[in-house]
């Protein structure tokens, strides 16, 4: 992945994009909660697409914004198709672009029509800016073909600091639609919890293959450690992420900021 130079002349959602690149791939802005946070859900996103599509996989990736995933997948072999409702970002992940297949697809996915379905398709922290995320993943799953994947990240609704409702608990999610779409976490609208899930895809033709927690408060610098992130080294933090992982599920529950869900399309 090329990176690329500031220029003043770029239109304000290409700075935005570049401000992003910076924080999350680069590790520049002090912030290194969130660049941690960032890399270890790629790293567990990066990881569920290689166990379950070969290379040369055809692969949707949904709302990609300033397309880090798409370009990794791409100079990994697979076949990419880029989406966002933000089509101007389409040049900016070009131009980021060295080598590998992309497509641009931008819109809305549930205007999204293609010629034959996706080996897998990506969903990464897009599905809590949506006021439907009953019908977000009945649109997902027509895009996969029988016997493909849906990788999903996520933040667990169930982590200790979250304040947002579960979406089973809301009996009128249409309130919000006017709301949905927003990046960053100002646009989150209802946090996930792990036992949702299944649920959410009950009326579905997709079976739920894998669901893992991780990354805990310390390595996304919360209450007051992410100035433990500026010493410690991170084989430290690395060894406590993997220590939480061997507590109890209802302690992780409760610890966990992340989480990631595999599907597969059975029919």
């Amino acid at each position: 992945m090329r990176r690329v130079l500031l220029d003043a002349s770029w239109p304000e959602s290409w700075k935005v994009s570049y401000r992003y690149d910076l924080l999350e791939v680069y590790g520049e802005g002090k912030k290194f909660g969130f660049t941690r946070a960032y890399l270890n859900r790629q790293k567990h996103t990066l990881e569920a697409l290689h166990r379950f599509v070969p290379r040369g996989g055809r692969i949707l990736d949904i709302a990609a914004a300033q397309g880090n995933f798409s370009l990794l997948l791409a100079e990994d072999g697979y076949l990419i198709t880029w989406n966002d409702l933000r089509a101007d970002l389409a040049e900016y992940v070009e131009m980021k672009r060295e080598f590998g297949s992309i497509v641009y697809a931008p819109g809305d996915v549930f205007d999204l029509q293609f010629a034959q379905p996706f080996d897998a398709v990506l969903i990464t922290e897009i599905i809590e800016h949506v006021a439907h995320p009953d019908r977000f993943l009945a649109q997902v799953a027509q895009l996969v073909k029988p016997g493909g994947h849906i990788v999903m990240t996520t933040p667990n609704g169930a982590y200790f600091r979250n304040t947002l409702p579960k979406f089973s608990d809301c009996p009128n999610p249409e309130q919000f639609e006017a709301v949905q779409f927003k990046p960053n976490s100002d646009g989150h609208i209802f946090l996930l919890h792990p036992e949702e899930i299944k649920t959410l895809i009950s009326h579905l033709d997709v079976v739920l293959r894998e669901l893992e927690l991780f990354t805990n408060p310390l390595s996304n610098g919360h209450v007051k450690t992410e100035v433990l992130l500026h010493f410690l080294p991170n084989v430290v933090v690395d060894k406590i992420e993997s220590v939480t992982t061997l507590l109890p599920y209802s302690i992780r529950r409760r610890l966990s900021v992340q989480m990631i869900a595999v599907f597969e399309r059975v029919a």
